[in-house]
């Protein structure tokens, strides 16, 4: 009975990771659309948004932005560029708080993520590839894969814009 019930736990678990992976969609990291930057590397996103670079290279402040610890877009940037989970990542933020450094502003939506990154100098934040618009200006994406590219990836944004229109 013990090994029945492993063995469901790791199919669950398995199961699990499959739907997280089969829900990742391409996210783009976004800045102000007339922000000078023309590109970011993995490393360095790791560093802005663990807020270890503070300041762009015109001396402008970073205002960096995400979304609450459950949302789906936040879970995979955090696998991706801070290779670490969320919900792992509180005794960070508590430590640097007392140092005088706050954790990244988060917003509630994409949409809110669009438009507090389009009207602030300094800003950076990411999106689903498909909501891009041209308020803003894609630095890198990030693929399903948890890749960091330079140039979009082919995207299939009718699919999506079906799903969600239901």
């Amino acid at each position: 009975m013990h090994k029945f019930k492993l063995l469901m736990l790791s199919i669950s678990v398995l199961l699990g990771s499959l739907i997280q992976q089969a829900r990742a969609e391409v996210l783009v990291v976004i800045v102000p659309r007339n922000h000078n930057i023309q590109q970011v590397n993995a490393n360095e996103l790791s560093l802005i948004f663990w807020r270890k670079k503070l300041y762009w290279a015109d001396g402008k402040r970073i205002q960096t932005l995400n979304y609450s610890a459950t949302n789906p877009l936040r879970l995979q940037f955090s696998l991706s560029i801070l290779r670490s989970a969320p919900e792992t990542q509180t005794n960070y933020w508590n430590g640097l708080y007392f140092h005088g450094i706050s954790p990244p502003h988060v917003v509630s939506s994409q949409e809110a993520m669009l438009r507090f990154v389009a009207a602030t100098p300094g800003a950076i934040g990411y999106i689903g590839a498909c909501k891009l618009d041209d308020r803003v200006k894609p630095l890198v994406w990030i693929n399903a894969d948890h890749n960091v590219l330079s140039t979009a990836p082919e995207l299939n944004c009718s699919e999506k814009s079906a799903s969600t229109a239901q």
